[in-house]
């Protein structure tokens, strides 16, 4: 397994236990930018911070850190500081292909895992860097990195991965759908600042066009850490992630379900925001919930600082729309209980019933390639002004588009509702055309009709016999969402998102139906 993940021979050594001593806070660490080689013809960026008192006779915890996806060097600078006046030596470097560093973007491929170990090679022969403490931390591609190298390479005793992914096949094609807009921003990205590899450039190709998607998952599959969380567990390494739920590039999901695999020391932290909004504070120094953790995580990890962070969680959810934390046993235990909520018939204005005791034996039918105005909200924007001015996507609800949309809403809540965890619907559907793709949003919808996004997740089928019925089953991304009392809880299912690519015929239709042996559902998980 070391050899396929592309880490050196060195990666093999087993490292000693790290001492318990106190990681102790020093002045003014040294700085300076570096060249590392890591092949014959590639030389990666990078910066050393060495705090003081640190040298040969008394070595020093060492942390790596990648930068992220089309990031500069300057990128961690003052997270590195912090660690170095926490104690440790911290050696951040660009990964291959982007701006000064040389090679080609393989995007976590052999080459660039194999990296994470020659920068450590590096680090322990050029900087007061103990051997025995050695951890990796980043945000977005320098979180992957981070985590498939401490897969190969068992010195790596601790990792603080902070808006990365676990499963890079979810994260392209997660329901059976492209997420178009995710995978052209970092194309984009990418172009602009680095160099794509010819494998990268084929696998784009392939992936836009609809072509050759089970190479293409192959090819994602193997940059995944959840293809070897076993060699993780193995060398038993301290993992801390953080991630949040909005993320438009590596939705939660697949990371909750990557750290319940995990058997060491673990701390899966979830809050609102998209893709490293929850950190970005944090990297122009300011005070930052999720950097101040991490370096936590790494000074208990790997210098035995008692700070209490072990005995933190091992889940640390902050619910939307609030501030407080709250703490889950594992990530399949965020719901305590579900609600069973059955597909009703509709009502006169096409609002279906949703509710225990709705009937069976109804359809409904909707047209596709028409947006009914429900929508994910903008990558990016949306789940920021979520998280910072708790403002979720929103809708006003009578004015979504019935024929284009299949809506079914509860009676009035007459309790306040926790939502924790992934939604699910089975839902019985014929389509007119064998390919297709469905959009299925939850929503709190208020006395006034606006609704405000709870979750969504597409849905994509393909080789369907035309005309003929079958059953959906749909998980929806996970969440922490709380429903007041009078309110309503609202699924709606239609054809478009702008997030993702659709595979609808023109002038397609499908039906929702729920027959008597076998009820359309939605299961909504509660705390």
């Amino acid at each position: 397994m070391v050899a396929a993940l592309g880490a050196p021979a060195s990666a093999a050594v087993s490292p000693a236990a790290p001492p318990a001593v106190a990681v102790s806070a020093v002045a003014e660490p040294s700085f300076r930018t570096v060249e590392i080689p890591v092949a014959a013809d590639v030389v990666l960026k990078g910066n050393v911070f060495v705090p003081a008192g640190a040298d040969a006779a008394h070595p020093a915890p060492v942390v790596i850190l990648p930068t992220s996806w089309a990031m500069p060097q300057i990128e961690y600078l003052a997270q590195a500081k912090k660690l170095a006046e926490q104690g440790f030596v911290a050696v951040t470097y660009v990964p291959r292909g982007f701006w000064g560093s040389g090679g080609t973007i393989g995007v976590a491929g052999a080459d660039d895992i194999g990296d994470v170990s020659r920068v450590v090679d590096w680090a322990l022969a050029g900087t007061p860097a103990d051997p025995a403490r050695v951890g990796a931390a980043g945000v977005s591609y320098g979180a992957g990195l981070s985590l498939l190298g401490a897969a190969a390479d068992p010195r790596i005793r601790a990792v603080a991965a902070m808006s990365g992914w676990a499963d890079l096949t979810e994260s392209l094609y997660g329901g059976g759908t492209q997420h178009l807009m995710a995978a052209g921003l970092l194309d984009v990205a990418g172009r602009i600042t680095g160099r794509p590899s010819p494998e990268l450039e084929e696998m784009l190709d392939e992936f836009y066009r609809g072509e050759n998607i089970q190479k293409v998952m192959d090819w994602a599959g193997l940059r995944s850490a959840a293809a070897h969380v076993d060699r993780i567990n193995a060398n038993g390494t301290a993992v801390m992630i953080s991630n949040a739920w909005g993320d438009s590039i590596f939705p939660p999901n697949q990371v909750g379900d990557f750290f319940d695999r995990l058997t060491g020391p673990k701390l899966l932290q979830m809050r609102p925001g998209d893709h490293a909004t929850t950190e970005g504070l944090g990297l122009v120094g300011l005070p930052n919930d999720a950097w101040r953790d991490a370096r936590d995580w790494l000074a208990h990890h790997l210098a035995g600082a008692d700070n209490g962070i072990d005995r933190e969680g091992p889940v640390v959810v902050q619910p939307k729309l609030q501030d407080g934390y709250e703490t889950y046993p594992s990530w399949a235990g965020l719901a305590g209980s579900r609600l069973e909520l059955r597909l009703g018939d509709e009502d006169w204005l096409r609002n279906g019933k949703l509710d225990p005791d709705a009937g069976t034996g109804w359809t409904t039918t909707i047209r596709t390639g028409l947006d009914s105005g429900a929508s994910s909200g903008l990558i990016f924007a949306s789940p920021t002004l979520e998280q910072l001015a708790k403002l979720p996507p929103m809708v006003p609800f009578p004015a979504l588009l019935r024929t284009h949309a299949g809506i079914w809403r509860t009676p009035k809540l007459t309790e306040d509702r926790q939502v924790r965890g992934a939604a699910r619907l089975h839902v019985t559907l014929t389509p007119t055309a064998a390919d297709g793709t469905l959009f299925a949003y939850l929503y709190d919808v208020d006395a006034l009709g606006v609704g405000r996004l709870i979750a969504h997740t597409p849905y994509g089928f393909t080789g369907r016999r035309p005309g003929v019925p079958f059953a959906a089953d749909v998980t929806f991304q996970s969440t922490a969402y709380d429903v007041s009392a009078g309110h309503r809880l609202a699924l709606v299912v239609d054809t478009v998102d702008p997030a993702y690519k659709e595979s609808n015929p023109a002038r397609a239709k499908v039906t929702f139906s729920s027959p008597e042996d076998d009820p359309s559902r939605l299961s909504v998980p509660l705390r």
